[in-house]
Formats: structure tokens, sequence, C-alpha cells
């Protein structure tokens, strides 16, 4: 049913299955596979090996639903990324700075383990673990990456301004974001990326 102009748009009802990885409810899906993410890893030897063996399966997919566009709209979705490690790096999304870079974004953890990666591009860098019941406010200008650091898949649920949009090639033109989020021991640790060359203006 389409809304008359200028009327109420309806309210939307979506719900979240963290083990199944879904969102009943949305109207938008992507997915993507380790193929897909070549050059985000450090370790080029390492991910060609584990690309050799790779089954084809999505590493991560986002479901999310978009009602209304503009700036009075809101996207909510949910993002679920399996747990794995290419080298020392655990498996993690592209990551993004908002195309109008003062959107902000919330996530809560539903199901898993992970770490939010935050930086700006005047140098500062956060690590904030996340757990189930956990919630990362995302301030606008900050760059973002979810990291998995668990052994099941780390989901998440997002809101976001509709008109935020997302910068990708931000973090790849400057070789990677500043730190990595790799093992240790049990459990895990950032650490410099020595291909990092900076954020451009």
């Amino acid at each position: 049913m389409t809304t008359p102009p200028g009327a109420p748009v309806p309210p939307v009802k979506l719900t979240a299955d963290p083990v199944a990885g879904r969102l009943s409810g949305s109207n938008g899906r992507y997915e993507k596979h380790l193929a897909d993410l070549n050059g985000i890893y450090r370790d080029a030897a390492a991910y060609d090996r584990l690309l050799a063996a790779d089954d084809g399966a999505p590493v991560y997919w986002v479901e999310a639903s978009e009602t209304e566009d503009g700036p009075g709209g809101l996207i909510t979705g949910i993002s679920v990324l399996e747990p794995g490690r290419v080298g020392d790096e655990f498996f993690m999304t592209r990551g993004h700075l908002h195309a109008r870079a003062d959107r902000s974004e919330v996530y809560t953890c539903l199901a898993g383990q992970g770490v939010m990666l935050l930086e700006t591009v005047d140098g500062r860098s956060e690590a904030i673990e996340m757990s189930v019941g956990d919630t990362v406010y995302v301030p606008g200008h900050w760059v973002h990456r979810s990291v998995n650091v668990g052994s099941t898949r780390f989901v998440t649920m997002f809101i976001y301004p509709a008109d935020a949009g997302q910068d990708y090639g931000l973090i790849h033109d400057a070789g990677g974001m500043k730190n990595l989020v790799v093992s240790s021991g049990d459990g895990w640790t950032t650490r410099a990326n020595t291909d990092h060359e900076g954020y451009r203006a």
C-alpha cells in the first residue's frame, strides 16, 4: 500500500533473530564473501590461503529496514559477522565513515563478542569491547568497524539517519585503519597498522 503524499508513514515492526542472523520485517539485505574483502586484511599470504579453501559462504551480512528517506528517517538493521581470523587479525567488516560525516550511529550487541574499532581522521582511536546487551554510541566524524573476537557469530543491531550514507573508500585509501584488532593469547589486543598512511582531510 502506498502512503499518500504528506501522510504519516505507517509504523514498522521488526523482529531480530540473532541465532538465525535474520531480521524479519526488513526490506534490504547485502552479503559480503571472503572474496569481496581482498585488501582489508594486512596478511595477504594468509588471506590467499584462506581464500583457496573458502566454501563461498558469506562471512558477514546486513539486513535492514529503510522506511523514510531524508534527514527525518532512520535505517534500522542487524549486522551478522561470522567468527574467524586471517593470520592474527579477527574477521571484521569493511568499516566506514558516513558520507555525511556528522551523522551518528548506535550499535547494540545481540549475540557473541566483538569490538567496535573507532578512529577519527585527526588520529584519535578507540577499541570498545561489546558483549550481549552492550550499546555503543558512535558520534559523527568517527570511522568505525565491527570486529568479531569471539568463537560464535557477532550480531549487532544498528540505527542511523537515512541520509547518512557510507564512505568505504576512506579506509582503503588510507592503507587500512590506524590500528588492527589481533589475537593475543586467549583474547585480543590492538596493534599499530604499519600500512596506515593517514586519512584524507
